[in-house]
């Protein structure tokens, strides 16, 4: 097991990752905005005290601030950062009000809300794309070439050379389709069809609970069917199928995200298991740690939870 970093690595890896993603949420509502023709006064990257800024020609304040947490967009007619009315909205021309976020129809007040978390998302699939261009796409064929001791799958029935084809209805192609209807689903029982000697057969397989332990002893309740892969292999990718698969590695994961909070409000898994701002800093430490691959591919999960 490794040890933690200390808390001054830990305090520099959650800034690293919080400061970049919060400015690049608020870019987005910012240039949606002003696709809208609603004035910024204010882009801050930090909060707190300016150290420095500059106003551009469009009047907007740009401003590198003290506190490095993240950042701020504040429109004109807003009272503060979360676009609360200034009073003296009330007193500003029609002309004046025209560039104001309030003043816009709703529909576009909305596109600029959802801009932001929509930001989070493509800068993630970004992230994704890079290293699918970089190292290619994982790959294995879904036959069965090993199993763990005490398997879930080898005790409900599967053998050696099956071929997985679906799961509860859902198309399998790659070894790598099967961890999404298996890892957030501990104790649960779901339907594996298998392709043995050309013909198709569906078996019933309970899965596993496990509890998976990383590098630094963090632990997450997990499922398990006990089955290994064969020969896995890194398929080189083009740019468009990088992007469209770094769109489909995010949705991905936020549909185990969803599974994962709908199973603590249905009592399914502990609160405990929900990570908070102090867990995601000591993770980012930890991360920043084993180097800066990993670091991004954090920041690439966080940046989903941002969206």
């Amino acid at each position: 097991m490794i040890e933690s970093p200390n808390l001054l690595v830990t305090v520099i890896a959650f800034l690293l990752l919080l400061g970049p993603l919060v400015v690049v949420h608020e870019l987005g509502h910012y240039l949606v905005a002003r696709l809208f023709g609603v004035k910024a006064d204010v882009f801050s990257v930090g909060f707190g005290k300016e150290l420095f800024g500059w106003n551009d020609r469009r009047g907007t304040r740009w401003r590198l601030s003290a506190l490095p947490l993240g950042g701020y967009v504040q429109f004109a007619g807003d009272w503060n950062a979360i676009s609360v009315p200034d009073e003296a909205l009330a007193g500003m021309s029609e002309e004046e009000r025209a560039y104001t976020f309030h003043a816009k129809p709703l529909w576009q007040r909305s596109l600029i809300v959802l801009a932001g978390p929509l930001t989070n998302l493509l800068f993630a699939v970004a992230i994704f794309a890079a290293f699918n261009m970089a190292f290619g796409k994982v790959e294995a064929t879904s036959e069965i070439a090993k199993f763990t001791e005490d398997s879930a799958a080898q005790e409900a029935g599967l053998k050696l050379g099956d071929r997985i084809v679906a799961i509860n209805g859902n198309e399998i192609s790659n070894f790598y389709d099967i961890p999404p209807y298996v890892v957030p689903y501990p104790g649960k029982e779901i339907t594996i069809a298998i392709e043995r000697d050309g013909r198709r057969t569906d078996v019933p397989v309970r899965i596993a609970e496990a509890v998976e332990r990383d590098e630094f002893g963090n632990e997450a309740r997990i499922g398990r069917i006990g089955i290994y892969a064969g020969k896995v292999s890194l398929v080189p990718v083009g740019p468009v199928d990088a992007v469209a698969l770094g769109f489909d590695q995010s949705i991905g994961i936020m549909r185990m995200m969803a599974t994962g909070i709908g199973q603590i409000f249905s009592g399914e898994r502990s609160i405990r298991e929900l990570g908070g701002p102090i867990k995601i800093a000591k993770y980012s430490g930890e991360q920043l740690s084993l180097g800066w691959a990993q670091f991004v591919s954090f920041a690439a999960l966080i940046s989903i939870n941002l969206a």
